[in-house]
C-alpha cells in the first residue's frame, strides 16, 4: 500500500518542520555558550572556513550562506575586529578580497565547540552515541542533495 500524495507531502512538511525546530532550538542552546557579542552565524563562519577551506572571497562565503553580501560583510567586519579572521587581497584579481582564520579564529571556535561539552552530555543521556551515529549518514545526504540543489540554481 502506498501513500497518497497529500500524505506523502504531509510526512516530508513534517519532516523539514522538525529539522527547522531542531535548529531553532540547537542554535539558541549554542548561542547562550558563546561570549557576549557573538552568535551562531560568526561561529558558522568560522567552521564553514575550516570544514571548506579558508581563502574564500566574501561573495563565495554569502552564496555558500545564502546571505546577501551586506550581511555576509557585516558577519566578516565583527570576525575581524576580533581578529579571528583576516582579510587579504585577492591573489587572482587583487581588488576583491580573501578571506582567511587567524590562529585565534582556530581557537575560538574548538573553544565554542568545547563549551558545549556539558550539554553534549547532557543530550547523550537521552540519545546514545550509537543512535546519533546510525542518523548522522542519513542527514549528510540530505544536506548533500540540498547543497546540491542550491548551487543549481
Amino acid at each position: 500500500m502506498t501513500k497518497s500524495d497529500s500524505e506523502t507531502l504531509a510526512l516530508y512538511f513534517s519532516f523539514f518542520n522538525e529539522v527547522g525546530i531542531i535548529e531553532q532550538l540547537s542554535r539558541a542552546l549554542f548561542e547562550a555558550r558563546l561570549p557576549d557579542g557573538f552568535l551562531a552565524s560568526h561561529f558558522a563562519v568560522l567552521n564553514h572556513l575550516i570544514r571548506v577551506r579558508d581563502g574564500q572571497t566574501p561573495l563565495v562565503l554569502a552564496r555558500a550562506f545564502q546571505v546577501p553580501k551586506t550581511t555576509m560583510t557585516h558577519t566578516l567586519s565583527v570576525l575581524e575586529k576580533h581578529r579571528l579572521i583576516e582579510m587579504r587581497p585577492n591573489p587572482k584579481d587583487g581588488r576583491s578580497k580573501c578571506v582567511w582564520l587567524t590562529a585565534a579564529g582556530r581557537d575560538f571556535r574548538n573553544n565554542a565547540i568545547a563549551s558545549l561539552g556539558p550539554d553534549i552530555a547532557e543530550f547523550a543521556k537521552q540519545f546514545p552515541p550509537d543512535r546519533i551515529e546510525a542518523l548522522v549518514p542519513g542527514l549528510t545526504d540530505i544536506r548533500q542533495m540540498l547543497d546540491a540543489a542550491r548551487d543549481e540554481d
